[in-house]
C-alpha cells in the first residue's frame, strides 16, 4: 500500500511538473493562450527577442543556462564573475560556520534552561525580547562592529539559527519524564552522566526538530544577507545577475537555492527519523 501511494505521488508530481513547464513554455514563447487573446503581446515578445533584449526566459532557455553552469561550475574571471559552484560554496561555508556555532551555544544553554527552573525564569525575558528581532536587523550592527561582510553574514546566520534550537532543546529537556530522573537520583547518578545517558536520548527528537527548523531558516537568511553585503555567495549571484538583466541566471539560482535547501532539510529529517524510529 505504501509503495503504491509513493508511486502514485511520484507520477502525479511528474504530471504537475510537465503541466507547469508546458504553461511556462507557452506563456513565454509568444504562442500561448495570452498571445492568442492579445496579438500585440505576441508581437512584443517577438520584437524583444529579435532585438536581443532581455525577456522572460522559457524553460528551454533556463535548461541551457543550467547546462552551461554544470559544464563550468568553478570558473573564476574576477570579483564579479565567478561560477555558480564557487558562489554556492561560499554560501554553504557561511551557513556551516554560523549554524555550527549556534549548535555549540544553543544546546548547552537549552540544557541549562530545561534542567533549571531558576535559569529558565531568569533567561526567559532576554529570549522573548531578542527572539522576534529579524536577523537582518542585526546586519548594520554586525557590519559596524565586525567590519567584515563575510563574518557579518556568519553572525546573522548564528543569530537566526540560535532560537529554534535553544527553545526546542529547553522544551525537550524539560519534558523528560520525572520518573526517569527520580530513578537516576535514587541510584545517585551524577548530573553530567544523567544529562548524557537519560536526558539527551529522551530529548533528542525534539532537539533535532529544532535543528531542522534552524537549518531551513539559516539557508533562507543567507540569501538575503548576501544580497545586502555583496561580494560572493548565491544571494549576491542572484542580485548581480538581476543587475545584468540575466533572468535565466536568476531563475537558475532560485532552483539551486531550492534544491540545496531541500537536501539540507532532508538530511536533518533523516537524522530525526533515525533517532525517533531507530532501525
Amino acid at each position: 500500500m505504501r509503495a503504491s501511494l509513493t508511486l502514485r505521488a511520484g507520477v502525479l508530481s511528474l504530471a504537475l511538473l510537465a503541466a507547469f513547464l508546458l504553461v511556462w513554455h507557452l506563456g513565454t514563447s509568444g504562442s500561448g493562450p495570452v498571445a492568442a487573446l492579445d496579438p500585440e503581446y505576441a508581437k512584443l515578445v517577438g520584437a524583444t527577442a529579435s532585438q536581443g533584449k532581455s525577456a522572460m526566459p522559457g524553460p528551454l532557455d533556463v535548461a541551457r543556462k543550467i547546462a552551461e553552469h554544470l559544464r563550468r561550475p568553478f570558473y573564476d574571471n574576477g570579483p564579479n564573475d565567478k561560477g555558480l559552484g564557487i558562489q554556492l560554496a561560499y554560501s554553504m561555508a557561511r551557513v556551516a560556520a554560523g549554524y555550527l556555532t549556534a549548535v555549540a551555544v544553543a544546546l548547552p544553554i537549552g540544557f541549562l534552561i530545561g534542567m533549571s527552573p531558576l535559569m529558565s525564569r531568569a533567561l526567559d525575558p532576554f529570549i522573548q525580547v531578542l527572539k522576534p528581532v529579524s536577523p537582518l536587523a542585526w546586519m548594520p550592527l554586525a557590519l559596524y562592529t565586525i567590519k567584515d561582510s563575510g563574518r557579518s553574514a556568519i553572525f546573522v546566520i548564528f543569530i537566526c539559527s540560535l532560537w529554534p534550537m535553544l527553545i526546542n532543546t529547553a522544551f525537550g529537556v524539560a519534558g523528560v519524564r520525572r520518573e526517569w530522573l527520580s530513578v537516576a537520583r535514587t541510584l545517585e547518578v551524577g548530573t553530567l552522566r544523567r544529562a548524557f545517558t537519560i536526558i539527551l536520548p529522551a530529548a533528542a527528537p525534539t532537539i533535532l526538530t529544532g535543528m531542522r527548523i534552524s537549518i531551513g531558516i539559516a539557508w533562507l537568511v543567507i540569501v538575503a544577507a548576501e544580497m545586502l553585503v555583496g561580494g560572493t555567495g548565491i544571494g549576491y549571484f542572484v542580485w548581480n545577475e538581476w543587475n545584468n538583466l540575466s533572468i535565466a541566471n536568476v531563475i537558475t539560482a532560485i532552483l539551486v537555492i531550492g534544491v540545496v535547501g531541500m537536501l539540507l532539510d532532508q538530511i536533518l529529517a533523516r537524522l530525526t527519523r533515525l533517532v525517533t524510529f531507530p532501525e
